[in-house]
């Protein structure tokens, strides 16, 4: 490796490593002092001073990275991390948005992983005792110190009640909101420094900050949180094997939520849950039956089931953390129904119906494009067995053929692939015989079974029925006006062709050489028919209007030499 090179590599090195140091004594900084993160970057100076310090040090670093020849998935993530635990927060909530960004880049945005210094506990008792307005000691008999997770918005302490009762106290860092906003307000500015065919013109990163900022500001009101886990409660509290911890409504504000602490086995954790006793076949069905319940039954599903979040407890599946959830309307489950026996039929049409009325169009959408789409995606799934079919895999790739024919799909639907990734690797570690596709199926369609309204169906089938017998009691008589119309030669036949982009724009380009071609062709005859007469002024013996017509002709074709040349390249 040359010397410059290694000088360079180094130099990037160490500015990256101030940077992170830099990072950390912010958060320190910040959090130490219970201030609204006045002093968050920069030495002291006003805050506009701090903004460009810290706008600085942005660019700084995607120059480091060199974002003006493309940012790859990988070097994305490695910006991310170069910047700061912040912004690993915002990747990980960017990770989750498959309907902005492309696959891959979710994809690799996963891997982030936060690694962010723990609050010190006067702080987190400041946060407390600012929520409540009263001491701690009123409320908790004792508060662990040592936190038993530390994250970029909140850290999570066992804790006891005065009452005796066991319980978690997840508390938001102190300025978290300010710094949030200001770093999201700095990706802002700071985007405009990158180039449009780095994207390649299709992720509008503005778009995307203003998406994260929506999600960032939900995260970090608990009293979200809190909603989440009534719901989730109220709606599976008849299933038996299904657990969710108690919250303590009155002790929960915006900053501080306060719920029951589970003792529990990761469910993932096979080596312990054989210890217990359990049966690994079965914790994988139940939680299968219980994740397709919420989606399909209840619309309101956990949007983030990794193993950190699903326990085992008195056998029982423990729902917790319930930050991060996923909506889906009773049009969009219909949707995923049809879309599912779509393909467990080969029928193309009933995916790409699916696919047309769950999904928004900036415009008039390309259904002969999406229907290529869905046959490409039919090839690969076609062939197998429904049993056989990675649905998570299947549900990816279909997002990406809606991405691909700019279809906006609704944002519980990514949520709904990534919650299927999590369970699939779930089920790979402790029960990998379990078929996830004959269950959800299996419970589907007792689903189907239970909720049927019969009678319903039998007006709607009748009138269906009786709308079949008009129409063919029609028939006979449309058929004879058919015959009578060719007969007489009045048949007409409506055609309406559709060509691809690419074809579109083959055949304008053809149309357009033609065209100059034309001209030139006109040109040289007229040029060459003047030139036999003796029409004055003349140069160099020839009219003079002649003349012109060689000259424009010579410059058409130089023309239209040097394009093909340069698109050649």
């Amino acid at each position: 490796m040359p010397e410059n090179r290694k000088k360079k590599e180094q130099f990037h090195t160490d500015r990256i490593a101030s940077y992170r140091e830099n990072e950390e004594e912010r958060h320190q900084a910040v959090y130490a002092d219970g201030s609204v993160n006045e002093d968050a970057v920069g030495h002291g100076g006003p805050a506009s001073d701090n903004y460009a310090g810290r706008l600085r040090e942005i660019t700084h670093v995607l120059h480091v990275h060199e974002v003006s020849r493309g940012v790859s998935p990988e070097k994305l993530r490695l910006i991310l991390e170069d910047l700061g635990p912040t912004y690993i927060k915002l990747g990980q909530l960017m990770s989750m948005r498959s309907d902005i960004l492309p696959q891959a880049y979710c994809d690799e945005l996963m891997k982030l992983q936060s690694d962010v210094p723990a609050m010190p506990f006067d702080e987190v008792c400041r946060v407390i005792e600012d929520s409540y307005g009263r001491p701690v000691g009123e409320v908790f008999a004792s508060i662990e110190e040592t936190p038993l997770g530390s994250a970029s918005i909140a850290q999570v302490h066992r804790a006891v009640l005065n009452e005796g009762d066991q319980v978690v106290v997840k508390v938001q860092r102190e300025g978290i909101y300010d710094v949030m906003k200001r770093d999201i307000n700095l990706l802002h500015r700071a985007v405009r420094f990158i180039p449009d065919r780095v994207t390649g013109g299709t992720v509008d990163l503005d778009s995307v900050l203003d998406e994260l900022w929506i999600v960032t500001q939900e995260e970090m009101n608990f009293q979200t949180e809190a909603s989440n886990i009534e719901e989730f409660r109220k709606l599976n509290e008849a299933v038996r094997f299904v657990s969710v911890p108690r919250l303590y409504r009155s002790l929960t504000t915006g900053r501080v939520l306060v719920m029951e602490y589970i003792d529990g086995i990761d469910i993932d954790d096979a080596d312990r849950l054989h210890e217990a006793g359990y049966d690994l076949n079965e914790i994988g069905e139940k939680l299968i039956n219980s994740w397709i319940r919420q989606v399909m039954t209840d619309g309101f599903f956990h949007a983030d089931p990794h193993p950190g979040n699903v326990l085992i407890r008195d056998g029982k599946i423990v729902w917790i953390d319930m930050g991060m959830m996923g909506r889906l309307s009773e049009h969009d489950r219909s949707s995923i129904r049809l879309a599912i026996e779509g393909v467990a039929e080969g029928d193309n049409g009933k995916i790409e119906d699916a696919v047309l009325a769950i999904g928004k169009f900036s415009g008039k959408p390309d259904k002969r494009k999406l229907h290529d789409g869905i046959e490409g995606l039919m090839r690969t799934y076609g062939s197998m067995g429904l049993g056989e079919i990675d649905i998570a895999k299947f549900f990816t790739d279909l997002l990406e053929v809606m991405k691909e024919n700019g279809i906006q799909m609704p944002h519980g639907l990514t949520l709904l692939a990534r919650g299927l990734n999590h369970i699939e690797g779930v089920l790979a570690k402790i029960s990998p015989d379990v078929n996830m596709v004959a269950i959800a199926r299996e419970s589907m369609r007792e689903d189907f079974l239970r909720n049927i309204d019969w009678k319903e169906e039998v007006r709607s089938g009748s009138l269906s029925l009786y709308r079949s017998l008009r129409n063919l009691v029609d028939l006979p008589t449309m058929i004879a006006k058919i015959l009578r119309e060719y007969s007489t030669g009045q048949t007409r036949i409506n055609l309406d062709l559709h060509a691809s982009e690419q074809l579109a724009r083959l055949l304008d380009h053809i149309v357009r050489h033609i065209n100059l071609g034309l001209w030139v062709t006109a040109l040289l005859i007229s040029s060459s028919i003047l030139c036999t007469t003796n029409m004055e002024p003349k140069v160099l013996g020839i009219p003079l209007l002649g003349a012109v017509g060689y000259v424009l002709a010579v410059i058409i074709m130089l023309y239209m030499v040097v394009k093909y040349l340069v698109s050649k390249k």
